[in-house]
C-alpha cells in the first residue's frame, strides 16, 4: 500500500514542552512508521515575530536536536530547514497572487496577535504567514497534515487555495486533510489550568529541564477548587500522572484523592520523579548531538536535498501551468 504524504512543521524558536511531546511529537514518532513524512523546521516562519540573528541559528540547530534525541529519525523522515528550500518562498509568491486580502485578514490568529495593533505597523510576513504555510504543505503535495486545533484554520485555507489553483490552471495539488489526534492528553498551564501549557512565566515544563527544575516547576502547580468543588489544576496534575506515572501510583492517588487524605505535595514530588526518569534518555542523547553538532548539520543537509529534488519537480509543473518559463 502506498504510504501517504505527511508535512509538518517545527517551530524554531523555542524548546518543546511537554505539552508539545505528548499533544504533538509523540504522535510523529508513530507517524514515520506510517506515512511519507516531511518536518521541517520553520525558520522562516519565525522571522514573523522579534528574533536575534544569533539565536535563531542556534535555536535552529537545537530544536533538530530535540526531535532527533526524542526519536526522530532522519532516515525514516526527511527533516530539513524550511530556509534551506527556497521554492517554500517561491511557491508561497504564486498563492499570494491568488488569494484575496479578506481571506488572510479572517484568519483568527492574525487577528489574536495583531490585537488592537494599528494594522499600518503590523509586518507583512504575519499576514501572509497562512499562505507560506500553503507553500509548506502543497509543495509536497501533502495528503494529511496533523494540526492542533489553533491550526485547523490555517489548513483550511491551504485547501482553498489548493481548490482555486487547480480550478484555474488545471488538476495539481491534492487537497490536504487534517490528522487530530483526539486520544491525545491536553495538558494545561500549570499556574493557569484554564490555559494551554506553554513555555513563558514558568506555566511549562520543558523536556530538557533538569529534574530540580521539573520538581520546582511543579510545586508550584495550583489545586485549588472552583466554586462546584472541583479542580482543573488538580485534573492536570492526574492527567500527568496517567502519562507518566505506574498503575500503583495512579491508583495511590486517585484512592486518596476520593478518600480526601491526598497530600498533593507528595502527589508532585512523585510526578516529577517520573517526568525526570522518563526524559533522562533524552536529556542524555541531545548532551551528545549538540556537542557532535556536525552531525546535526549533515543530517539537515541531506534532508534539504531531499526535499529540494521533490520541491523542484512540483515548481516545474506549477510554472508552466501558470505560464513562467
Amino acid at each position: 500500500m502506498k504510504k501517504q504524504t505527511l508535512v509538518s512543521g517545527l517551530r524554531a524558536s523555542s524548546e518543546p514542552h511537554i505539552g508539545n511531546y505528548l499533544g504533538a511529537i509523540r504522535q510523529f514518532l508513530k507517524y514515520q512508521e506510517l506515512h511519507d513524512c516531511n518536518f521541517f523546521i520553520a525558520d522562516l516562519h519565525t522571522l514573523t515575530t522579534p528574533f536575534e540573528p544569533k539565536e535563531l541559528r542556534k535555536n535552529a540547530l537545537e530544536v533538530a536536536a530535540d526531535y532527533i534525541a526524542l526519536g526522530l529519525d532522519p532516515k525514516k523522515s526527511t527533516l530539513y530547514l524550511q530556509s534551506q528550500v527556497a521554492e517554500h518562498a517561491e511557491l508561497a509568491w504564486i498563492f499570494n497572487c491568488i488569494t484575496p486580502l479578506g481571506e488572510l485578514y479572517r484568519m483568527t490568529q492574525f487577528k489574536d496577535k495583531t490585537g488592537s495593533a494599528n494594522k499600518e505597523s503590523v509586518n507583512a510576513g504575519l499576514l501572509n504567514y497562512p499562505v507560506l504555510m500553503a507553500a509548506d504543505i502543497l509543495l509536497y503535495k501533502a495528503e494529511i497534515v496533523p494540526v492542533g486545533e489553533d491550526q485547523v484554520q490555517h489548513l483550511e485555507l491551504a485547501r482553498v487555495i489548493a481548490k482555486k489553483f487547480n480550478n484555474q490552471f488545471g488538476k495539481t495539488f491534492p487537497e490536504p486533510k487534517a490528522l487530530l489526534e483526539s486520544e491525545t492528553a491536553r495538558i494545561m498551564s500549570l499556574n493557569d489550568p484554564e490555559k494551554k501549557m506553554s513555555k513563558t512565566g514558568g506555566q511549562g515544563i520543558l523536556i530538557n529541564d533538569s529534574p530540580a527544575e521539573i520538581q520546582r516547576k511543579l510545586r508550584k502547580a495550583v489545586t485549588a477548587t472552583d466554586a462546584t468543588g472541583k479542580s482543573k489544576g488538580v485534573d492536570n496534575l492526574f492527567r500527568l500522572l496517567r502519562e507518566f506515572g505506574n498503575k500503583e501510583q495512579i491508583q495511590f492517588f486517585e484512592n486518596a484523592y476520593q478518600e480526601n487524605t491526598i497530600k498533593f505535595s507528595e502527589l508532585k514530588d512523585i510526578l516529577s520523579e517520573d517526568i525526570a526518569h522518563y526524559f533522562a534518555p533524552f536529556r542524555e542523547k541531545r548532551k551528545e548531538l549538540l556537542n557532535s553538532p556536525e552531525y546535526i548539520a549533515e543530517a539537515l543537509a541531506d534532508g534539504a536535498e531531499k526535499a529540494r529534488e521533490r520541491a523542484r519537480a512540483t515548481m516545474q509543473e506549477v510554472k508552466k501551468k501558470v505560464g513562467l518559463l
